[in-house]
C-alpha cells in the first residue's frame, strides 16, 4: 500500500464554519496534515482568532462570511478565487441550530436554519464549480463533504424541528448532486455526526443530568473525539476515497 494513500498534503480546502466545534476539528486537521486551508464564518473576531491558531502549523487563512444569503456564497468564492487557482476539497459544514417547543416553534426559524444548512450548501458548491473542476482529475477527483447529522437520520431528542429536517435534507441534496458532477469527476459525500463537543451542543454535553442521556443513544457509549470525524475527512479526502460518492457516512 502507498504511504500516501490518505495524504492531503498541498491539496487546497475551504471549510465553512470553520471557527468552532466540528468545522474547526477539520480544519485543523486538514491544516496539521499538509493542506491549505481557507475558514469562513459569520463571526469574525472568532474565525481571525482560529486562523492564527491554525497557522501556528500550517496554511490557513480566514475569510467572514453569511452562507444563509446567495450575495455570501458568492463573495465567499470569489475570495477563495482570489487566493487559489484550483479546489481540491469544499468542507460544507456551516450550520444553524434552534429549539423550540412545538406550540412555539416560531416561524422565522425555518427561513434562518433551511438558508444556512440547505440552500447555503447548494449555492456555495454552484459558486465554486469553477475552482473544483479546475482541480478534478479521474485519478484525483474534487471532493465535496457535506456535513449532516444524525438527527437527519432518526428523530432527535430535542425539539429541533428545522435542523434535523435541513440536515435530512442535506442528506438528499448529497446524493443528488453526485449523480449530477460524477461525470465531471467530482465526487460529492455526506458525514453525519452524532454529538461532538461544541458549543452547539453544549447544553447538552455540560449538564451532567442531560450527558448520560446523550451518550446512552450513541451505540459506542461515547461522545465523538476530533480524530472521529477528522479520519473520515482525511479518508474522502484523499486517494483513499477517490472511488466514492453519493454515500453518507454517520
Amino acid at each position: 500500500m502507498s504511504s500516501d494513500l490518505f495524504s492531503v498534503k498541498g491539496k487546497q480546502a475551504v471549510v465553512t464554519g470553520g471557527s468552532r466545534g466540528v468545522g474547526l476539528m477539520i480544519a485543523r486537521g486538514l491544516v496539521e496534515a499538509g493542506a491549505e486551508v481557507v475558514i469562513s464564518s459569520r463571526k469574525a473576531d472568532a474565525l481571525e482568532a482560529a486562523a492564527a491558531e491554525l497557522s501556528q502549523n500550517g496554511t490557513c487563512t480566514a475569510v467572514q462570511a453569511d452562507l444563509s444569503s446567495q450575495e455570501g456564497a458568492v463573495g465567499l468564492a470569489d475570495a477563495v478565487r482570489e487566493r487559489f487557482d484550483r479546489l481540491d476539497m469544499l468542507v460544507n459544514n456551516a450550520g444553524a441550530r434552534g429549539g423550540e417547543p412545538i406550540d412555539s416553534y416560531p416561524d422565522k426559524a425555518w427561513d434562518r436554519v433551511l438558508d444556512t444548512n440547505v440552500r447555503g450548501v447548494f449555492q456555495l458548491t454552484v459558486a465554486t464549480l469553477d475552482l473544483l473542476r479546475a482541480a478534478a482529475s479521474d485519478e484525483d477527483p474534487a471532493r465535496v463533504i457535506n456535513i449532516g447529522s444524525v438527527d437527519g437520520i432518526r428523530p432527535p431528542l430535542m425539539e429541533t424541528y428545522a435542523y434535523s429536517a435541513s440536515k435530512a435534507a442535506v442528506h438528499q441534496l448529497t446524493g443528488h448532486l453526485a449523480k449530477r458532477l460524477a461525470a465531471e469527476r467530482i465526487t460529492v459525500n455526506a458525514i453525519a455526526p452524532g454529538p461532538f463537543p461544541s458549543q452547539m451542543m453544549a447544553f447538552m454535553l455540560d449538564d451532567p443530568e442531560r450527558r448520560p442521556m446523550v451518550e446512552q443513544q450513541i451505540p459506542l457509549g461515547r461522545v465523538g473525539q476530533p480524530d472521529d470525524v477528522v479520519g473520515t475527512t482525511l479518508f474522502l479526502s484523499s486517494r483513499a476515497g477517490a472511488y466514492l460518492t453519493g454515500t453518507l457516512i454517520p
